[in-house]
């Protein structure tokens, strides 16, 4: 059961307009809502992977280099034992 809140209202009005043929029911309206924000939402967390993978790539490899082959070894010595 969902409270039908004055923005739940908006949003159902906002959905009778964009699927007309349902304007007349409000629990099909709803389940539009939700598969329309299911949806949005896996676009949104493959853009987020997308991006990630992107930044992965545009930095990969920016370090080479700046750490000798020595570089944890040496640093390990001041570490206690």
């Amino acid at each position: 059961m969902i409270t039908e809140t004055d923005d739940v209202a908006r949003a159902l009005d906002d959905a009778a307009r964009r699927w007309p043929e349902d304007r007349h029911d409000r629990r099909r309206l709803l389940l539009h809502l939700v598969e329309e924000g299911h949806r949005a939402a896996l676009e949104q967390q493959d853009a987020s992977g997308v991006e990630r993978r992107a930044a992965v790539t545009r930095t990969g490899g920016a370090l080479t280099g700046v750490y000798g082959a020595d570089y944890l070894a040496e640093l390990r010595q001041d570490w206690p034992d």
